[in-house]
């Protein structure tokens, strides 16, 4: 139950905090004074996708919170605290979830932050929101199923199966898969081997073309280089001029002067540290010099080795290293391949158990469906008749189709308004007040199966007045006996009925427009209910909103008795 609800800073709501009663209670205000915006935060706080665009102008975050009690019966909602150690305090949560302009969030049950989907899958333990284009998946035939299997109480039972028909999916598609003709096996084994024995043939090495590369151009160069090497070793070491005859005369004269002035030891010995180094750089070169030939073969077999490799790339990878993992998907592709019979057959006999468990399973879930769809077909047609539809007939029709991922039926809502017309879609037949009436009925009929205490109806009231209206306020404040309700709606006689009454009304307050949410004492709900039947608080309105909220209190008063 939800018990109190804090809203900051959400669209046109700058601060609110309101305190809640159990059985029925209603929220109405002048079109556009922003009931949708209280129903928008409930939604927000339920779990629906955020936009940041609900965050008041100026302000740095949305927030609301709610108090929520949870009876002790309602295992599911217990059982998802506990799975996440989180604590009811007194059978008590805090909700808190709050966004920012940049669309960032957060979301925390007493003081365990939690996701959106979290968020969402614990509400949904707790209140069930009809919003106002709920009315369109009633004429939808693919959402009638999920109606009567939540009646039935199969929904687990039938995500298992659904789970079960993906397996069988899915080895479906591979025996597929396996079943390619022979013949392509034979020509993509054949072609697999051809290239792994070019790659191996070939003795593919990682890093190899970089190596190469440096060698051919080497080796290309022969001439250039060569004479490079000899103008470094003359200048180096071959002539009377060279570098390390010319050190040599400096060290020694380095080692007289040092030997005379003290303060010239270090310069010395760096000297002595370069000539050192100097002279290995020149034995080295003496040595790379003479180690070079002219070799135009090893050119040539370089350059062979260099375009092979090139064409291996082009064929099979960008890299040696490409190259060779593509060599190891080559081994592990052939290994499947060749084990593709007895894969096959272990894969059709595990195809044939799950073929015949979904056969046992739909069979199942068929009977309780059929058995559910009877019994919610004629719930809701005496639920009609009490909300101003009395010869209608409704029915949850269940047809036998294919099996499929939900079973081997069609589930479709037929409806006859009046007597002696044959059963209809609900599209076909139904106006708009019918519908609401419809969806009424079948909300009220599922609460009935579940813990959830709390419903909420965003305008219920479409497309009805009069009579009708009067036997759905009724019907709600019925309902509002063992659930708690809330009920947005234009209409007097349904708010008249109401246990609590809140009023919605938008202000402008220093150039802002705000939204403001009262509870009604009786003097104001009198004004109320006179303002929703004639737009006015006169003397008129006010002796018919008397006289409709006393033939409500009569009404009770019996009841009472």
């Amino acid at each position: 139950m939800l018990e109190e609800l804090s809203i900051h800073n959400y669209a046109l709501i700058d601060s609110l905090s309101l305190s809640f009663q159990n059985r029925f209670t209603v929220l109405s205000g002048e079109t556009g004074a922003g009931k949708s915006i209280i129903v928008g935060a409930i939604s927000f706080l339920l779990g629906a996708k955020a936009d940041s665009a609900v965050v008041r102008t100026g302000s740095d975050a949305t927030l609301v919170q709610a108090t929520i009690s949870i009876r002790p019966e309602n295992e599911d909602a217990r059982n998802w605290l506990g799975s996440r150690n989180i604590e009811a305090d007194d059978h008590r949560v805090i909700i808190r979830r709050t966004l920012k302009p940049s669309g960032r969030g957060s979301i925390y049950c007493n003081d365990v932050q939690i996701t959106r989907t979290e968020l969402a899958e614990f509400m949904a333990f707790l209140f069930d929101l009809h919003g106002q284009h709920t009315h369109e998946s009633l004429l939808r035939p693919g959402t009638h199923r999920i109606y009567v299997d939540r009646f039935a109480g199969i929904e687990e039972e039938v995500a298992a199966y659904c789970r079960l028909f993906a397996r069988y999916t899915e080895k479906k598609q591979n025996l597929e898969k396996m079943a390619e003709s022979e013949q392509s096996r034979r020509n993509r084994r054949e072609m697999l081997e051809y290239a792994a024995e070019e790659i191996d043939k070939a003795a593919v090495k990682k890093n190899e073309s970089a190596a190469l590369a440096i060698e051919a151009k080497r080796l290309a160069d022969f001439e250039k280089l060569i004479e490079q090497t000899n103008v470094v070793c003359e200048f180096l070491l071959d002539t009377d001029e060279s570098v390390l005859t010319l050190s040599r005369k400096t060290r020694s004269a380095f080692e007289q002067a040092a030997g005379i002035d003290e303060g010239l030891e270090k310069l010395a010995d760096r000297f002595k540290d370069w000539y050192y180094e100097s002279e290995d750089i020149a034995a080295e070169m003496r040595s790379y010099r003479d180690s070079l030939h002219n070799n135009p073969e090893r050119l040539a077999e370089v350059e062979e080795r260099l375009a092979l490799l090139f064409r291996l790339k082009k064929k099979y990878g960008p890299t040696e290293a490409a190259i060779l993992e593509y060599r190891n998907q080559i081994a592990k592709e052939l290994e499947e391949l060749g084990r593709g019979a007895e894969d096959r057959s272990q894969i059709e006999e595990e195809i044939a158990v799950l073929d015949a468990e979904l056969d046992q399973k739909s069979a199942g879930i068929s009977e309780k469906r059929k058995a559910a769809a009877a019994e919610l077909g004629n719930r809701i047609s005496d639920i009609l008749a009490l909300l101003g539809m009395p010869r209608s007939q409704f029915s949850a029709a269940v047809k036998k189709t294919n099996r499929g991922p939900f079973g081997s039926d069609e589930v479709e809502f037929l409806i006859s308004t009046n007597v002696g017309e044959p059963l209809a879609e609900l599209a076909r037949i139904a106006s708009g007040g019918e519908l609401s009436r419809v969806m009424l009925a079948i909300k009220t009929v599922l609460s009935r199966t579940d813990t959830r205490e709390t419903l909420i109806f965003d305008e219920i009231d479409t497309g009805i007045g009069g009579s009708v209206a009067h036997t759905i306020g009724t019907y709600l404040a019925g309902i509002g006996t063992f659930k708690q309700i809330f009920c947005v709606t234009h209409l007097a006689s349904i708010a008249a009925q109401a246990d609590n009454h809140l009023k919605v009304e938008k202000t402008d307050e220093s150039g802002r427009m705000i939204t403001h949410v009262s509870i009604l004492d009786p003097e104001s709900k009198r004004k109320e209910i006179a303002r929703m039947l004639s737009g006015d608080t006169g003397t008129a309105a006010l002796a018919h909103a008397d006289a409709l909220l006393a033939r409500y209190r009569e009404r009770e008063e019996k009841g009472n008795r």
